[in-house]
């Protein structure tokens, strides 16, 4: 039962004694014993065009957030708020308790909204809460933040692993059993990464043999370098016949590793991200596809949903789905459909779209492989 409704139930004399309970924000129990927030949920006071929006990022060691999430989130609020919206940023670059300090400052700050893209979904749980209790409403970008969120956007995860599990086998064919694949899943910290490993899970389990399987630290390419070599001495070089990596920047650490050993042919290598980097490798041949996701889509999104929260306007329209996180149910949501790169489909995504410019993909190096591929 939301503040509203026990106003509506409650006799006057005991109005105070609610309106002092919602403005400590007391949590209550819902019907499966999880615990709820009246204040996530209470619609915000209109604050019109002029909203101050908070936008914490979690990492720089994928190039897309500083590339494309910030300006693009920045210049949509812009357009969204008649330019007088203001746009707080900062990023934890990979460090939870950084960014626990990061919320309190935009607490300090009293932004109206929180774009929340976290480090670690778990630990960030009661820096939501802080936000909310001072009156911040919370959008979760990205990775679905534990705590009372409001509004929530990002891709379909399991499809991402679906889509990178399924290319794998598809490419590995009749070789899927004849060798050994190694598994370089993403951080364990992120529940991004566990919805990645279980759909990729999902399209592999029976079909190809896992020699090793790895949940990286942090992402990070270093890591997934320093795993793929323990995979070649463990395997053998020659048994080794794929490998499902979760996304771009492990793919090239991942790529090192393959080449420092001398193993050649590559065998197929998966990734996620449409980074450039991995877009170059596709074109040369070193990795095998990653998945495209359209930053443009996502990032526009969430700040519609930032702008909607901060006036205190339905979200219906723009957040149509519904998502459950460990801590709060039914969060509107709006999820983003992905779809595998390649070599055939680079036109019709990553340029169509202009993630890149073809000048930026065919630099000298990448030339005579584009012209191959008719990149032109």
């Amino acid at each position: 039962m939301n503040t509203r409704m026990r106003r509506a139930a409650i006799a006057f004399a005991a109005t105070s004694m609610a309106v002092s309970l919602a403005a400590c924000g007391s949590a209550k129990e819902s019907d499966d014993g999880k615990k709820s927030d009246d204040k996530a949920s209470a619609p915000a006071k209109s604050k019109g065009d002029a909203l101050k929006i908070g936008l914490l990022l979690p990492e720089n060691q994928t190039a897309r957030y500083e590339k494309f999430d910030k300006p693009l989130i920045t210049a949509k609020v812009k357009e969204l708020t008649n330019g007088k919206g203001q746009v707080l940023y900062n990023n934890a670059k990979q460090d939870a308790s950084v960014q626990a300090q990061q919320v309190d400052t935009m607490i300090t700050n009293k932004v109206d909204v929180l774009i929340v893209d976290a480090v670690d979904a778990k630990a960030i749980r009661s820096s939501v809460q802080k936000a909310v209790d001072d009156g911040i409403k919370v959008v979760a970008y990205d990775r679905l933040a534990e705590g009372p969120i409001s509004a929530y956007t990002s891709f379909d995860n399991k499809a991402v692993g679906v889509a990178q599990g399924e290319a794998l086998l598809k490419e590995l064919g009749d070789k899927a059993k004849k060798g050994k694949i190694v598994m370089m899943n993403g951080s364990a910290t992120d529940p991004n990464a566990g919805d990645y490993k279980a759909g990729a899970h999902s399209a592999l389990d029976g079909k190809v043999n896992v020699g090793k399987e790895y949940d990286t630290k942090e992402w990070k390419p270093e890591n997934a370098n320093s795993n793929m070599e323990g995979a070649i001495s463990a395997l053998g070089k020659k048994n080794i016949v794929g490998v499902y990596s979760a996304n771009d920047g492990m793919a090239g650490g991942i790529i090192t590793a393959l080449k420092a050993a001398g193993i050649s042919p590559l065998p197929p290598v998966t990734g996620q991200d449409a980074e450039l980097g991995a877009v170059q490798r596709i074109i040369s041949g070193d990795q095998f596809m990653s998945v495209y996701k359209s930053y443009p889509q996502e990032a526009n999104t969430v700040a519609e949903l930032a702008v909607a929260v901060g006036k205190g306007e339905d979200l219906a329209s723009i957040a149509p789905d519904k998502v459950d996180s460990a801590t709060t149910k039914a969060v509107p949501s709006k999820i983003i459909p992905v779809v595998s790169l390649t070599k055939d489909n680079i036109s019709d995504t990553v340029l169509k779209e202009k993630f890149y410019k073809l000048s930026e993909i065919c630099t000298k190096n990448y030339k005579a492989a584009c012209d191959k591929l008719g990149l032109k």
